[in-house]
């Protein structure tokens, strides 16, 4: 790999130069976006391996190319990883993202215009879960449910009246900005009872879930889809997985109803990662993730901040700036931090009255403090160069000496690339 590199800077020095500086950035920033972290050397390097040049459209031993033999190990590999790890009746390893694994299930089992209900985009859902602008809002009739005023938890009671309501043909949970454990049973029995199928989308929280930190989706659901970069730490991509009688039209689904020759490249680098997920070490690392969580949660709220819940059960942390700063948006938060060497995601908090391009939160997430290694100490301290950027809007001084001090401790924990 190291040929490679040498003969990137020669031929195309630009291109060179940006990987160069991004990487930096990486190493020398404190990253906080909750969906996003930081994947192993073995991941990369696969990921930017020889595999990019093969076309396979098809599935293993089932391809429209020849010279697939040594991809179709590859996917078989990570079809059985995926299924052992997070003990499923069948997978699909192919989808690019998780927005496409998705859409794979939207088009396995739904006509347009069919009814599915899903979490409010506002109140923590994804834009693949019928958002207007998204193809699922267009192609879909999508009805929302949201979290509840006081709690700011899912609206269990919200969701069943609905349900018998709108007699949806599919029910979608999960989140990207929800801070709390997802009772799955319960969404599979008002589901279930009303004669809808289930899909968990567990992009945000895959890692915790097959550490077992979390509550499985996979036995009670009838379609499971997940990203696999953000707790799992493996490459930019997505998966699927179902019961085995769904197994034939999600397949279809996947090609040549949604996408035609798969990223090899980046399914063998799902392969590692699952690999690496099934190790001891992960469930530590999991595990650690959480409890960082906890620790900034803490010290954020002993600064005066208000978390949407109260707090975490999982790897982020949604922020109530108004309780700080009602006059501090999002977004002028995030550009402070970014500043200081911290990279957040402004994010709306539920019943926002900010407009999404301001909004009146801000996301905080663990996993990639994690993969550096840092632990509840740290936490502590960087809610304490939180509270400084933010009080100083923007001050030289103090933006300047937090940048220093990011920087410091970004040196003491590498990312190992």
């Amino acid at each position: 790999m190291l040929g490679y590199w040498k003969y990137l800077e020669n031929s195309d020095p630009e291109v060179y130069g940006i990987i160069q500086r991004e990487e930096q950035r990486q190493q020398s920033m404190l990253e906080m976006i909750a969906s996003e972290n930081h994947a192993s050397p073995a991941v990369l390097v696969v990921a930017g391996s020889c595999l990019t040049n093969k076309y396979a459209e098809g599935l293993p031993g089932k391809r429209y190319y020849g010279g697939c033999e040594y991809v179709d190990e590859a996917e078989s590999l990570a079809i059985e990883r995926c299924k052992e790890l997070f003990g499923c009746e069948h997978a699909n390893v192919q989808p690019h993202s998780g927005t496409q694994a998705n859409m794979a299930v939207y088009l396995s089992q739904l006509q347009p215009g069919d009814t599915v209900l899903a979490m409010n985009l506002s109140h923590g859902g994804h834009l693949s879960h019928g958002f207007k602008l998204n193809f699922s809002g267009s192609l879909y009739n999508f009805i929302h449910y949201g979290v509840t005023r006081d709690t700011e938890t899912i609206d269990y009671d919200q969701l069943s009246t609905l349900t018998k309501e709108h007699k949806p043909k599919l029910i979608v949970c999960g989140a990207s900005a929800y801070p709390r454990e997802i009772d799955f049973s319960r969404f599979a029995q008002i589901a279930h009872d009303n004669g809808a199928l289930l899909l968990a989308d567990i992009a945000h929280i895959a890692g915790l879930v097959c550490t077992k930190l979390h509550p499985d989706p996979v036995p009670v659901c009838d379609f499971v889809t997940s990203t696999t970069h953000k707790t799992l730490r493996g490459p930019r991509a997505g998966t699927i997985m179902c019961k085995q009688e769904y197994a034939k039209a999600i397949n279809s689904a996947v090609f040549p109803g949604m996408q035609g020759g798969p990223l090899c490249h980046v399914i063998a680098a799902k392969a590692v990662a699952f690999a690496e997920a099934m190790k001891p070490e992960f469930k530590a690392y999991a595990r650690q993730i959480i409890k960082n969580s906890q620790a900034l949660a803490q010290a954020l709220m002993s600064k005066g901040f208000r978390l949407c819940t109260g707090g975490t059960d999982n790897h982020l942390i949604l922020v109530d700036l108004r309780s700080y700063d009602e006059n501090l948006t999002g977004a002028q938060a995030e550009t402070l931090m970014h500043e200081a060497g911290m990279v957040v995601n402004k994010n709306l908090i539920p019943y926002d009255p900010r407009k999404s391009v301001e909004t009146s939160g801000i996301r905080i997430g663990t996993p990639a403090l994690t993969t550096r290694g840092l632990k509840e100490s740290h936490m502590q301290q960087i809610a304490e160069w939180i509270d400084q950027i933010l009080k100083a809007k923007g001050e030289e001084k103090v933006v300047s000496m937090v940048r220093n001090e990011t920087a410091e401790l970004c040196r003491q924990y590498p990312i190992h690339m």
